[in-house]
């Protein structure tokens, strides 16, 4: 290459600078000329090949080119960069404005609420645990057998070192109960985990609320029917009718099924109820003895009641939902409805 050429590229490369329109237009110039396999790159490779005479001069205007070309770069870029005083305005003040709508809380997070709030009107606090429990929190410390099929690895999610995730919200009475002495009256809303197959009506990840009185003055299954009585008035409306049936349940002693009647058909029997007129809503009793002593509380001086109950279900019942996976699946044209 001689110096004509050199001088042909160089005015070459500053023109192609001037006619770029956009930023992607001046990249691809500044790689065709100034990239690694770019021409002034290649020119500056010849400089070898150039006749001795002639070799001064030709490496000073090839210097000469490539500073003349980055400065022309620099300065055409400055010019394609809009100034945000010169951009066209990012909001056009004449538009209408466009409402959002606020966003309303699920129906789980509903429910709960309403659960604690009614609660709370009786004295009862919220308490809280760890959704990883332990053996004796979860099964031991509750009465429960050692061969009760709800501690085989078909029912139950284990970890090692006898660890689990709680199958029900209890664990957190037995921990209330291991780190004050009595009065305890407590509501414990939370999450559980149980290996059920999912459908219609089952999840292997639901909520409980779990309720648990204990105290040093008598407390009868009375009051128990009472509270529980007075939650489904306030929860399901003052027409609401309260069954209880005889049950068993390993940490309660006598222990009892809670049964509302139907909201939609009034006891009439319907689809819902599956013509009973009855809903199952809890289980509830008497604090088994048992469990007194696996948390040091002397059985003949302390008296009190637990019940527990399901939040999907009520949500369902409350909402007149047939799926429990609607819950689940996020699908807004569902979550809509509750805004």
């Amino acid at each position: 290459m001689d110096l004509a050429q050199l001088a042909a590229l160089h005015a070459e490369s500053l023109d192609a600078v001037a006619s770029a329109d956009d930023a992607a237009a001046l990249e691809q110039t500044r790689i065709r000329y100034l990239g690694r396999n770019g021409l002034l790159p290649a020119v500056m490779k010849q400089l070898k090949d150039v006749p001795p005479a002639e070799r001064p001069e030709f490496g000073k205007r090839a210097n000469a080119w490539r500073n003349e070309l980055e400065t022309a770069m620099t300065a055409r870029a400055a010019a394609l960069t809009v100034q945000p005083s010169e951009a066209a305005p990012a909001f056009d003040c004449s538009l209408p404005g466009r409402w959002w709508r606020a966003g309303a809380q699920h129906p789980v997070s509903r429910v709960i609420d309403e659960v604690v709030r009614i609660f709370s009107r009786l004295g009862f606090t919220v308490a809280d645990g760890p959704d990883i429990e332990t053996r004796f929190n979860n099964f031991t410390a509750l009465n429960t057998p050692p061969h009760h099929p709800s501690m085989d690895a078909a029912d139950t999610f284990w970890f090692d070192d006898d660890k689990l995730l709680r199958t029900q919200t209890s664990p957190v009475q037995i921990r209330a109960m291991l780190a004050q002495p009595p009065p305890v009256r407590i509501v414990t809303p939370g999450r559980c985990y149980r290996r059920d197959t999912t459908d219609a009506t089952h999840s292997a990840s639901f909520h409980q609320v779990e309720g648990l009185y204990v105290d040093t003055t008598p407390v009868s299954l009375a009051d128990l029917k009472a509270t529980l009585a007075h939650f489904a008035r306030a929860m399901m409306g003052p027409d609401v009718g309260v069954r209880f049936r005889p049950h068993f349940f390993p940490f309660t002693e006598p222990s009892v099924e809670v049964d509302f009647s139907c909201h939609l058909c009034r006891g009439q029997g319907c689809r819902v109820c599956k013509q009973s007129g009855w809903i199952e809503i809890a289980g509830a009793g008497m604090v088994d003895p048992r469990v007194y002593r696996h948390v040091g509380y002397d059985p003949d001086r302390v008296y009190g009641y637990a019940f527990g109950m399901g939040v999907e279900r009520i949500a369902m019942i409350r909402y007149g939902i047939a799926d429990i996976r609607h819950l689940y699946e996020n699908d807004l044209r569902f979550l809509e409805q509750f805004a």
